[in-house]
């Protein structure tokens, strides 16, 4: 079993403050105003500096519970926002490009009086050292004037383009391979009844025949 701890006594300089303290304290009413400890002899007593009082010894400390004051509570980081989660979407349904339907050919009695000349070819167009951008343009132009003119039969020269690798992709070739789609195009569709490949005094497979709708 322990023995019980005696209480330890002052110093007289822990003593002396106490006093000083003491003198501070107003007592409550009926109550009397503590005496002071006893001060231990065996222990050295500290003497104030002359002029400085108890009062002014406990202000630094003081103070400096004062500027320390409660520590902050510290704040957690906010915690950022879930992304928001990422449905798989299916890509919009787009429908293949349409192709111009193919125009129709030339009756064979009309495509045989049109190579005799007992047809005539009411106008023609050569569109021999065009670019594409100008063969385009110049071929709509003369077709939407051919069909205001009344025309129904019309020949439209291509150029046959060259037999090897290089000529066949010069702009006579180019324009072969594409005029026939521009025939078939929107701009174009409703006017063009058909096209079928020239005889060869007429230009061959650089040339074609070309029926027109009448107005």
């Amino acid at each position: 079993m322990r023995r019980p701890r005696r209480p330890r006594t002052l110093s007289g300089e822990e003593a002396r403050l106490w006093a000083e303290i003491a003198k501070l304290i107003t007592p409550l009413r009926g109550r009397a105003r503590p005496p002071a400890p006893d001060a231990d002899a065996s222990q050295p007593s500290a003497t104030l500096a002359p002029g400085l009082t108890a009062k002014a010894a406990l202000k630094p400390a003081a103070k400096a519970g004062a500027k320390a004051g409660p520590a902050k509570p510290v704040r957690a980081p906010k915690k950022a926002p879930p992304l928001p989660a990422r449905t798989a979407t299916a890509a919009p349904y787009q429908a293949p490009p349409q192709l111009p339907r193919p125009a129709a050919g030339i009756d064979r009695p009309e495509r045989m009086a049109l190579r005799r000349g007992t047809l005539p070819i009411e106008a023609r167009i050569d569109l021999h050292g065009m670019y594409q951008t100008e063969a385009h343009a110049a071929l709509t132009g003369f077709i939407l004037r051919a069909r205001a003119a009344g025309h129904a039969h019309v020949l439209v020269v291509t150029g046959k383009g060259g037999p090897d690798f290089h000529e066949a992709f010069a702009e006579r070739g180019v324009l072969r391979r594409s005029v026939p789609h521009w025939l078939r195009g929107p701009e174009l569709r409703g006017i063009v009844l058909g096209f079928e490949e020239a005889a060869r005094h007429h230009g061959g497979s650089g040339a074609l025949y070309v029926r027109l709708r009448r107005r």
